[in-house]
């Protein structure tokens, strides 16, 4: 199965693709799509749309896993925030992929093992998760933390249902 997880922010949306078979996870490719500060917001989110439409377009996921949203104390951050996250969710859903969708402390706490890791360590975890992949910045590494979780917990629901029906 492929899978794309997606950390979505306005200015960089990090994007990453892994296979996962089982318990064993490949890495594909990972990066980030970016806006420009000094254009309007409507033409950044449509730079999210289309940046992300073309990495779907040519990795051709099989599910995509997305972050939620971290409140912050600006209310005009977290709007804008919102609305890109808006496309992140509109984009996989237009291509048809399954979305689910992963709170931040659940993503560190898969990853790293504690809910309040740094993104040093998640870096750290996710290249040795993933050898050989060259992460592409940090939010390319959130993006594979979040591929990685549900890799997991997506491959534990399908055991517990087969075990369980």
């Amino acid at each position: 199965m492929i899978l794309i997880g997606l950390d979505p922010g306005l200015q960089t949306t990090g994007w990453g693709v892994i296979e996962a078979q089982g318990n064993r996870l490949r890495h594909i490719a990972n990066g980030a799509v970016k806006s420009r500060a000094a254009d309007a917001l409507s033409d950044r989110l449509l730079a999210l749309h289309d940046g992300l439409m073309a990495v779907i377009a040519a990795h051709t996921p099989d599910g995509a896993a997305v972050e939620e949203v971290f409140v912050n104390t600006n209310p005009q951050s977290t709007l804008k925030l919102g609305q890109a996250r808006g496309v992140v969710l509109l984009v996989a859903a237009r291509s048809g992929l399954p979305v689910a969708e992963y709170a931040t402390r659940l993503v560190k706490k898969a990853v790293v093992g504690v809910g309040n890791a740094d993104k040093r360590q998640i870096r750290a975890m996710v290249e040795r998760l993933l050898p050989g992949c060259k992460v592409a910045g940090e939010d390319a590494a959130d993006a594979l933390a979040v591929a990685i979780t549900h890799a997991h917990l997506a491959g534990t629901a399908a055991a517990l249902h087969k075990s369980f029906p």
